[in-house]
């Protein structure tokens, strides 16, 4: 176990104190990278130049491809436009079938580097046939903004951590908020921007309580669960447990999980669920069948009613205000701390999980291995 101060939590410069100090700084760096974004002139300039595009393609890889599949569903919810994620592998290697049929279309390339090789050549790919591109990410003047179009770069989501935390929320929240304004829906922008003073107190209660559930039980195998734009938020939380605590963890959407994974529940699998407003009583009664298998259960819900609080082992009440749309980044917030808290409490340093480097860049084209 890293050395701990008196709250349990990593002494400065211990294993995993960069990740925390991360995890925990989100709210504050919300509120920054939209204020910088509404400021800045980007926002007008991305409105004339594709104003009459009729479809929007995120690309991205790990991390950055689970924001493209959470900010697609976004996308289409807030402009009633066509949009969908694509890996950037596939766009490299089979660009015939993964933009077959799309015409008059814009691809927004996501790269918190600004240098995934993956990514660069997609947008090289983007650029070879002329068609106009939007890349985010959080470093300025990478080989990324020098290919696309237009950039919008967040620079106070980077990280020193290897990990994706903040940088995910961030580009997430900066492109709902994109999409709000290009809507335009003035109301959706002012509920982004209330998220970040909404989420304080949530952090400052959910860390010790996520600390203590680790510190509690050992698992063996980790299910996260969510559909719509909650599925990308699952398929990365799954992730933050793989990276940072080295678990074996998986993602479903949630009532996919009746069809054959659900031979896994037992009390040694903790499943999460990211439960939706939209559809709670569908997922509901997913959560209620896990739970009579003998499941262990994690809730994340805005608002949980009797039968939720019955059948969760360990709830999440977020209590946020505003539309559900909105809210997805605070849905994040437990995801990454159980992978924080994870990684410690089996030894390991989650600031730099084993296998891994802050950027894959790809040489005499063999992968390292890493975050995006």
């Amino acid at each position: 176990m890293s050395e701990v101060k008196k709250d349990g939590n990593p002494s400065q410069g211990a294993a995993g104190a960069y990740t925390l100090a991360e995890i925990l700084s989100q709210p504050e760096c919300w509120g920054k990278c939209l204020r910088d974004l509404e400021a800045s002139s980007e926002i007008e300039s991305i409105r004339k130049s594709f104003a009459e595009a009729a479809e929007w393609i995120f690309v991205g890889c790990g991390s950055s491809y689970y924001i493209a599949l959470a900010a697609a569903a976004s996308w289409s919810e807030i402009t009633g436009r066509r949009a969908s994620a694509i890996p950037a592998s596939e766009v490299m290697l089979y660009p015939e079938a993964s933009l077959a049929g799309s015409e008059n279309f814009v691809p927004v390339l996501i790269s918190r580097s600004g240098r995934t090789s993956e990514v660069l050549k997609a947008a090289e790919l983007f650029k070879g046939k002329r068609v106009r591109s939007l890349a985010i990410t959080c470093a300025a003047g990478q080989a990324l903004e020098m290919l696309t179009t237009h950039t919008i770069v967040l620079p106070a989501a980077d990280e020193q951590s290897t990990v994706m935390t903040r940088s995910f929320t961030s580009m997430l929240l900066a492109l709902q908020y994109l999409a709000a304004a290009l809507a335009p829906k003035d109301e959706l922008m002012g509920s982004l921007h209330e998220l970040s003073a909404a989420s304080e107190n949530i952090l400052k209660k959910l860390a010790p309580r996520v600390r203590d559930l680790t510190s509690a039980k050992r698992f063996e195998d980790y299910v996260c669960l969510g559909q719509g734009p909650y599925y990308g938020l699952a398929s990365e939380s799954a992730l933050k447990l793989t990276e940072m605590s080295c678990s074996y963890g998986q993602s479903f959407h949630t009532l996919e999980f009746r069809h054959g994974p659900k031979s896994i529940v037992s009390p040694q699998t903790l499943i999460t669920f990211l439960l939706s407003e939209r559809h709670y009583a569908a997922e509901l009664e997913m959560l209620e069948e896990v739970k009579q298998l003998g499941g262990s259960t994690l809730v994340i819900a805005n608002k949980a009613d009797a039968p939720t609080r019955a059948a969760a082992d360990f709830l999440v009440e977020l209590a946020l205000p505003g539309p559900e749309v909105t809210r997805l980044a605070a849905y994040m917030l437990a995801g990454q701390l159980m992978g924080l808290y994870t990684g410690l409490q089996k030894g390991l340093d989650p600031d730099r999980p084993r296998n891994l480097s802050r950027v894959v860049i790809l040489k005499e084209d063999r992968p390292q291995h890493a975050t995006i």
